[in-house]
């Protein structure tokens, strides 16, 4: 009998779960090839129970509950590795994949569909009091390794890039690569659904490099023409 209401109590659950965080599970479907099974997400996926936790501790927070919000975000940070703060503002169908060495700050706000890489931190600059943490818009995707700093705002349909820094507001539809993170403005695109390719994206810097290296090599060879001509025959 003790292992049917075991049973019957996951069960209940995973219904509750199914009917209350519907957009963050259907996100795990739809952004990661490798979710099988709705047990499977349930049980396995870390983004997925910090999300939950944090729903609970961010409503607790607003509550003006003392202590147990930090205390229940410390217990899921060290179940999941993932830092999320109480008081960080977080839309629906957030999608963290692996999850680990996330870290979202206290004043950070995510939109709605916003999908996370392992290790991005979404951090503030300084000790200054009040908003110090990023603002991240719809449907944007923050690749690997990325680091967001800072009271800036990424517009919504941006993909930033893996290990790109970035400390400067980015427009709506753009993507962003680098240490400190350029960005190259993708002009009246706008993307069906999200796009999760964060590692093949354009490299302005480098472009405009190789634009100027091609110019020098067609210099050096005029030159080389140029020299000939004047060289007197013998």
């Amino acid at each position: 009998m003790a292992w049917l209401l075991v049973l019957g109590s996951l069960v209940l659950v995973g219904l509750v779960v199914r009917m209350v965080f519907e957009p963050e599970v259907k996100a795990c479907f739809e952004r990661d090839p490798a979710a099988r099974n709705y047990l499977e997400v349930l049980l396995c996926y870390s983004g997925l129970h910090a999300v939950i936790g944090h729903r609970i501790a961010h409503t607790l927070e607003r509550w003006r509950v003392p202590v147990l919000p930090r205390l229940l975000m410390s217990l899921m940070r060290g179940l999941t590795g993932i830092e999320i703060h109480p008081r960080a503002t977080i839309g629906r169908g957030l999608f963290i994949d692996h999850g680990t060495g996330v870290v979202i700050g206290e004043t950070a706000a995510l939109g709605d569909n916003v999908t996370l890489f392992q290790g991005v931190t979404l951090g503030g600059t300084g000790k200054e009091k009040g908003k110090r943490h990023p603002t991240l818009g719809n449907n944007v995707v923050v690749g690997a390794g990325a680091k967001v700093l800072g009271n800036i705002r990424i517009g919504d349909n941006s993909i930033i890039g893996a290990n790109a820094v970035v400390v400067r507001d980015v427009p709506d539809h753009s993507t962003v690569v680098g240490v400190p993170g350029r960005i190259a403005k993708i002009k009246d695109k706008h993307f069906h659904g999200i796009n999760l390719d964060h590692t093949h994206l354009p490299d302005p810097l480098t472009e405009r490099l190789e634009r100027l290296q091609h110019e020098i090599d067609a210099i050096e060879h005029h030159l080389k023409e140029h020299r000939k001509s004047q060289t007197p025959a013998s």
